[in-house]
């Protein structure tokens, strides 16, 4: 007796557990998910935090005041030679979030290319991909078309930056103002002299936070 009782206690138990995982399966079929496909310019800021309209903007100030510092335009005239060789150094994320601070590096550097008024040689970390590409050429590649060994050329200067941010809330947490600052410099390789710096801080959001409904 004690057997069946058992046997149907335990019957009992997986069907309640079938009945739940098909209630549960049924609910996720029925549910559904929108996307809307929207222009890469359309600002969309849902959380408060760095995304990519931040960039462009910030990005937008760097390149302009760059392009018309004493820096660059006086190159030509004191070096003899078209533009500058720049290398993009760290651009360190001290801010109080997660920045993925390549996203900005990188699209400074194709808008600065497309500008034409400086040169720029691949990052550290791209680096040794490249150069064991030669290396490998070495042994492997038909000599005339090979890649020269010892001819890189080297950057005259170094662009880098930091980005940090003011964060300041009410007594209620319902409304924080978050200030972003990003700083960046250009250095002379061989002299350590910055000899360009551009103080962005045009980032402000007020966000405002509605309590749930319980």
């Amino acid at each position: 007796m004690m057997r069946k009782n058992v046997r149907n206690l335990v019957l009992f138990i997986c069907a309640a557990v079938l009945g739940l995982t098909l209630i549960a399966l049924a609910g996720c079929s029925s549910s559904s998910t929108d996307v809307d496909r929207v222009s890469d310019t359309k600002k969309t800021d849902y959380s408060g935090y760095w995304n990519d309209t931040d960039v462009r903007l910030v990005a937008k100030d760097i390149i302009k005041d760059f392009n018309n510092s004493k820096a660059i335009k006086k190159w030509p005239k004191t070096h003899g030679k078209e533009v500058p060789v720049v290398i993009i150094g760290s651009y360190k994320n001290a801010s109080d979030e997660h920045i993925d601070t390549r996203i900005l590096t990188d699209y400074l550097q194709a808008e600065l290319l497309e500008d034409e008024n400086v040169k720029f040689v691949s990052q550290k970390e791209d680096r040794a991909e490249v150069r064991e590409e030669r290396e490998d050429q070495q042994v492997n590649a038909r000599a005339e078309t090979r890649a020269r060994m010892y001819s890189e050329t080297g950057a005259d200067y170094m662009m880098q930056g930091s980005i940090r941010t003011i964060v300041e809330s009410t007594d209620d947490g319902k409304k924080t103002a978050r200030t972003y600052y990003v700083v960046t410099e250009l250095i002379d390789i061989e002299t350590n002299e910055i000899l360009w710096k551009n103080d962005n801080h045009e980032i402000k959001k007020i966000i405002k936070r509605k309590s749930k409904r319980r």
